[in-house]
């Protein structure tokens, strides 16, 4: 962890939580969010805004070190839906829209 960049900022992970308004794979809103890299910093990911979402405790555990959308497959989840709902956040955190 200490050999690899991490840039996420506070103020982006509150942006990030705020505009997903919840887990961004099951979309519970009632719960401590997590950091979830959607690929593991096991597997070369970091924690960045393009690579982070907010994450329920059960989904996180789940996920484990899994790329997401492999997870996402196996979990029969809508992989495409989240796909382009996190590239919109993400663009809209890096311009401050969010």
């Amino acid at each position: 962890m200490a050999q690899v960049v991490h840039d996420l900022t506070d103020a982006q992970w509150v942006a990030l939580v705020g505009a997903w308004g919840g887990c961004a794979y099951c979309g519970v809103m009632d719960c401590q969010l997590q950091k979830d890299c959607m690929l593991p910093v096991s597997r070369g990911g970091r924690y960045t805004f393009t690579n982070v979402v907010p994450a329920c405790g059960a989904c996180n555990a789940s996920k484990c070190n899994a790329e997401v959308t492999v997870w996402m497959r196996r979990k029969k989840l809508d992989e495409r839906t989240f796909l382009r709902r996190q590239v919109e956040i993400a663009e809209a955190v890096a311009t401050g829209e969010r």
